[in-house]
Formats: C-alpha cells, structure tokens, sequence
C-alpha cells in the first residue's frame, strides 16, 4: 500500500517551552504528518513522532536536526533521562510499503548528511555497521561526557561526522520495528529502588528479552520510575513487563502507583493487555474493536498521514484549481461517482477509475468463490474460502487507493500553487512539486500491484470455481487487465513528468518508477491472456 515510514526523534529538552514548540515546529516539514510530541520535565526530554514517505521524512529529520543544533546545549544539559547529543536518538521505522531495508538505507543516508553538517553520528539498532552498536544503549554508554572523553582519546569513534563531540553532543542514527516506550512509577522516594528493579527487569542483566530498562528519580513526588522501552511486544508483551516489576519492586516493599505510555503505541501492545487483564477467552481484536470495525466498514484509514498519489499528469504552473473538482470517494453512491467522473473537473481521473475498476474485479472474484462452496464443490470448498477472503482484502485496499489517488492530485495542485517570488520559494516550490509527483506515480503503482495480485484468485475461480458464474470469472479477468494497464498509465506520466525536471533525484524517481512500470506491464502480458482463454472458453463450453 502507500509508503509510510515513521520517525521518532528524540530531543534533550523537556523544559524549555519556547525551544519545544521551536523543535515541534521543525518537524511540521511537507508531506509529513505530525502524529506526537510528549514532553517530560523529570527526564528533560522530548519524542516527537511523525509518518511520511521516504523523502518527506528525510527532509523532516535534517530540518529537526539543524534546530536542535541550533537550540541545544548538551554541556548545559540536566535531566534523569540518559543523553548524548542535542538531537539525542533518531531511529526509522517501517509502517506500510517500506522494508527495514529500506529504513537502513535511509538511515545511512541521514547520518552521513548529519556528518557533513558537523554532528558526529552512531548507526545503531539495524542499520548498525557492528554488533557492539546495536544496542543504543551500547552506543550511549558513559553518555555526552563520557562518550566525548572516549572520542577525544580516539575510541568510539562515530561512523559519520569529526572525531569530537561539540555544544550538541552526537546522535545516534537507526533503523527499528515499533516499540513501547513505557514508565513504570513505585510508591517510594528511594531511586535506589528504582534502580534496583531496572537491573533485575532489563534483558542486559538476565531479565525479560527485549526490554531495556532504567532506574529514574521524579523531581517534586514521593514516587521513582522504571523506565523502559518494549522494543518487541509480540515477544515481550506490556502485561509481562508490568508484573515483573511489580514482583520485584514489592522485594522493597515498594508499590506499583502508576504507569505512563511515552508516545504513540501499537494498538495490538495495548489490547493484548487488556485481554490478559480481563481474562478474555477466545478475543479477536480485528472483529471486537469497535473502532477497528467501523473503520474497516467505512473504509477509511485513520493512520494519521496524508494520502499520496494522482490520477493525472500536472496542471501547467500558473492553473488555478476550481472549487470541487477533488470529490472523496469513499461515501459517493455509484450514480454520484460517475457524474462527477464525467465532469470537467479533473480528478477523480483515469488513476480512481483503475482502482474501481480492480475493485469490482475483486468483488466479482469473491462473489464466484462464495457461490464454489458447499457440498456441490467439496474439492475445492476450502480453496474457495481463502480466495474469497484474500480477494475482500484486495477489494478494500484497491478503493482506499481509488480515494487517495484523488486526494494525491490534491496535492499536485498545492504544490504547483506555491509562492515562487523569491529564489528559496522557488527551491521550495520545486521540491514540492518533485515530491507531489513522485507521490502521483507511486499511487497508481500500487493499484496496478494490487491488480495483479488478484489474478491467481481470479484464475482459481475461474478454472475450478462454479461453472456457472464463468461468464462473472470472466468479466472479473477483463476488468483486471483494465485496471493494470489504466493505472501504469498515470504511473508513466507521471514518471516523465519527474525525469524532464533538472532535480537529479527526481529525475531518478521518475526512471525507478518506469523500470517498474516495464516489469509490471510484462507480468500482465504474462499472466492475463491464459486466464482470459480459459475463463471464455468455459462460458462457451469449450474448456
């Protein structure tokens, strides 16, 4: 589905509102989505948390940096919270359409910028060049003056940036599946205490794998922390991290008082808990959340991000957009639709009809794959059950394209719309526009990827599901082929329209979009005459 990475940089300042709301501010960069941002005057430190594709959010983190550069002290720096730099941790992290891999390289790709920017740079986690920087905890060790000492003496040294830490220290560089970041608080003024439960908790002394703790003092309360983050809780769920400190902080008899969430959490870390807690029997969290079945009904993403992607090559520079002509998809009646499809205005386009078009191919490939169950069709019942399954899933994630394909020409018209008065609006401009396009063919890409994962399902029906409905396996092959070929046809206007620009990394996105529209057109080509074939000559009786 659309590329979404998250980023969650760390800051060492909590206190100084004005120098807060600065760094939060830096991170409002286009294309991005401000998802967080939680300040903590005990630990004197900020998480802000924002998604974006690869490039919005490139150009979000060096933006953070260069203030937090700017605004930081290290030197100066007080707070219980571990710290090495004034932009202390910076890790990214895959949420839709991106691989760790593709974090890793992004990763690489920020430090070495950070280097040239001055800032000493540790990768860490899976971008990490050794094992013995994997953990950032590791790579923090001795924190800012200790890690500077080492540095000075020529040990530690950084994999990007000078061999000497200045006023805003070092930071560490990762890439990282999601974590918790959660605080456990115990009814006692005695750290030690705290301390003493971290070391029993942390998986570095013994403790539960994938947790790494720290032992805190809460300024101004009677109360200190175990500060952990959860960095697999698939593996190590909240529950279990909870209740070893609960077990071992009672050694001290020391109560459990509180607990705190830093920032954003998978849903599933925190319904897992609930369900061990309540005791659930048999609970399944995708059909009895409420919120994750209205949102599946209505078929709207609630992930916090801008949709990318358009259906349409790019206005000329100086048009101006007409009230209406970007409609949304998702709550439009069929007859509604197509009015507004036939319209002047122009989006909703070529791109939305390629993903309607897949859409019914889907909802056709289900339909004959309901209508293949039974005793009637007992060898190939349970085949049937999964396509119909599978081919709902693809139904759902071709209409959400369909609506953000028109959202995306939104955004092409926005970037277009910019100032462009002085030579820095005109840079901006034009980053904007590259990044709009991009977004304009990476849509429809993924529809044309959708499409064709719907063909083995509409072969299955096709060629083993009811004979009756061949003629429906049939049309649903027809509108497959449409749907492939009408969405790489928008990916290649926008392709060219991104290699004429003189942005050399434009120009590289528009020729890694129409290397995968050759591969894509060759995997139709392949795949869709055999099935069209047998599809017809079932209908007429031949096959």
């Amino acid at each position: 589905m659309v590329e979404m990475i998250q980023c969650v940089p760390n800051f060492s300042e909590g206190r100084r509102q004005e120098v807060i709301d600065a760094l939060v501010a830096a991170c409002r960069a286009p294309g991005v989505a401000l998802l967080d941002h939680h300040a903590d005057r005990d630990h004197n430190r900020l998480v802000v948390t924002f998604v974006g594709d690869r490039a919005a959010v490139r150009d979000a983190a060096l933006r953070a940096a260069r203030a937090a550069m700017e605004l930081i002290d290290v030197e100066s720096h007080q707070g219980s919270h571990p710290r090495m730099g004034a932009l202390d941790v910076l890790p990214f992290v895959p949420v839709r359409g991106v691989t760790m891999a593709d974090c890793v390289a992004l990763a690489e790709e920020v430090g070495r910028v950070l280097g040239e920017m001055g800032l000493p740079v540790y990768l860490y986690e899976e971008a990490a060049r050794t094992p013995e920087r994997r953990s950032l905890a590791d790579v923090r060790r001795g924190e800012y003056e200790g890690l500077r000492a080492d540095v000075a003496e020529g040990r530690r040294l950084p994999d990007f940036g000078p061999p000497a830490l200045g006023r805003a220290g070092a930071t560490a560089v990762g890439a990282r599946k999601p974590l918790v970041a959660f605080n456990v608080n115990l009814g006692t003024p005695d750290v030690k205490v705290a301390k003493a439960v971290a070391n029993r908790v942390r998986e570095a002394r013994g403790g539960l794998r994938n947790v790494r703790a720290i032992g805190l003092a809460l300024e101004g309360r009677p109360a200190v922390q175990v500060s952990m983050n959860l960095v697999d809780t698939e593996a190590t769920p909240i529950y279990r991290a909870l209740e070893l400190v609960r077990v071992e902080a009672a050694r001290y008899g020391a109560p459990v008082v509180g607990t705190e969430v830093v920032g954003l959490a998978p849903q599933a870390a925190l319904v897992d808990s609930a369900a061990y807690y309540l005791q659930l029997e048999g609970f399944r969290a995708d059909e009895q959340v409420l919120e994750n079945r209205v949102t599946e009904a209505l078929l709207v993403e609630v992930e916090g991000h801008e949709p990318a992607g358009a259906d349409s090559g790019p206005l000329a520079p100086d048009a101006t957009p007409r009230a209406g002509e970007v409609a949304a998809m998702g709550k439009l009646p069929l007859e509604q639709f197509l009015e507004v499809l036939a319209s002047e205005a122009p989006a909703p386009g070529g791109g939305s009809a390629a993903a309607v078009a897949g859409g019914m191919a889907a909802a056709l490939v289900a339909m004959v794959a309901r209508l293949s169950q039974g005793k009637r069709f007992a060898e190939v019942a349970e085949e049937m059950v999964r396509v119909a399954q599978e081919a709902d899933a693809l139904r759902r994630r071709l209409e959400t394209l369909a609506e953000a394909d028109t959202e995306a020409f939104r955004q092409v018209m926005a970037a277009y719309r910019l100032p462009k008065e002085t030579e820095a609006e005109k840079r901006t401009r034009r980053q904007a526009i590259a990044r709009a396009l991009e977004r304009a063919g990476r849509i429809p890409l993924e529809t044309a990827r959708a499409a064709l994962e719907l063909l083995p399902l509409a072969t299955a029906v096709g060629e083993r599901g009811n004979g009756s409905s061949a003629s429906d396996a049939a049309a649903a092959a027809h509108l497959l082929g449409a749907a492939v070929e009408g969405a790489l046809l928008n990916v290649e206007i926008n392709a060219a329209s991104l290699k004429r620009m003189a942005d050399v990394d434009a120009a590289r996105s528009g020729e890694e979009l129409a290397g995968a529209v050759v591969e894509l057109r060759g995997r139709l080509n392949a795949m869709l005459p055999p099935l069209v074939a047998a599809c017809e000559a079932r209908v007429r009786g031949t096959g």
